[in-house]
């Protein structure tokens, strides 16, 4: 296994899919290539596609040397029309595990973690126009106390967006330690650690468009999975698996389910795990970040 990063419930991950050797597979989030590998060694004559817009990711591809592997290098924000690209119409499975890998975490320079001094960079895709030091530079107060009461979920956000604001009428704010610095008198006392990564995962979030990369993904999926076909996503906070929850209940992010004439339900995925997955204490001590990772599995009845 590539010690890029670690696979969160790889087990899981797998038996959901309900792998078929000669299926096809895509996993939209290759990272460091841990579950395609592990996907790869079950399939005999099937396919599996890999998507990742992180340069790192790609360079990690390159040591996949297999015949059953395409990798893609695109968001997967636009499976379906890179699927066709490459003349696949349908799918066995689809793997998305959200967030952030460990590999981008521990490289300081990427600026996702709150334990380097780095820039404030965030980009998973490093050639993107936009990135944290840019909103944390230039977004109005309004803009700020947006994002980082609903991505970050922190209690004062307003506060925060001020304190963010007034600062940089002085000094630009460049730097993980300087947004650490403006911040550190209204993270709690003892919660200090916590409260940074609430802010940086508002950033993070804002920076890649996480939320509208998730919706616009799922949105595709009922199309591009075959009748029986599994989707299985591993989310990482509250706004991620609530959509996810919700898309899997009712094809729809608010959740209601539309019926028939009949009163049938008018749904394309039915979960095949009524409450979400989580990890087994072992796992979470071996891997502190699977704690709070949420794994949902549907599959498609169209």
């Amino acid at each position: 296994m590539s010690a890029y990063h670690v696979p969160v419930m790889l087990k899981e991950c797998l038996d959901g899919l309900n792998i078929k050797p000669d299926g096809i597979y895509v996993d939209v989030t290759f990272g460091g290539g841990g579950h395609s590998r592990a996907i790869l060694e079950r399939l005999s004559t099937g396919k599996l596609y890999g998507f990742d817009q992180d340069a790192d990711a790609k360079a990690e591809s390159k040591l996949i040397d297999s015949k059953n592997f395409t990798f893609i290098d695109a968001n997967f924000r636009n499976i379906k029309q890179y699927l066709r690209l490459f003349g696949v119409k349908k799918v066995d499975g689809i793997l998305a595990d959200l967030g952030i890998s460990s590999h981008q975490i521990d490289t300081p320079e990427r600026g996702f973690s709150t334990r380097f001094d780095a820039e404030l960079d965030m980009r998973m895709n490093q050639s993107a126009q936009v990135s944290a030091r840019d909103i944390v530079n230039e977004y109005s107060v309004d803009q700020l106390h947006k994002i980082l009461g609903m991505y970050g979920e922190i209690q004062n956000a307003r506060t925060a967006a001020q304190a963010i604001y007034t600062a940089r009428l002085n000094k630009s704010i460049d730097t993980i330690n300087d947004l650490k610095t403006v911040l550190q008198k209204f993270a709690p006392r003892g919660k200090e650690n916590k409260y940074f990564a609430q802010v940086f995962q508002a950033l993070r979030i804002e920076v890649n468009e996480e939320m509208a990369v998730l919706e616009e993904f799922l949105q595709q999926t009922p199309e591009v999975l075959a009748h029986g076909g599994r989707l299985v996503v591993m989310s990482y906070h509250s706004l991620e698996d609530r959509l996810v929850k919700n898309f899997i209940r009712s094809g729809k992010f608010s959740g209601e389910v539309e019926k028939d004439l009949f009163g049938n339900d008018l749904k394309p995925l039915e979960a095949v795990n009524r409450k979400a997955i989580e990890a087994s204490e072992a796992e979470v001590q071996q891997n502190p970040r699977a704690r709070s990772a949420k794994l949902r599995i549907a599959e498609s009845l169209k």
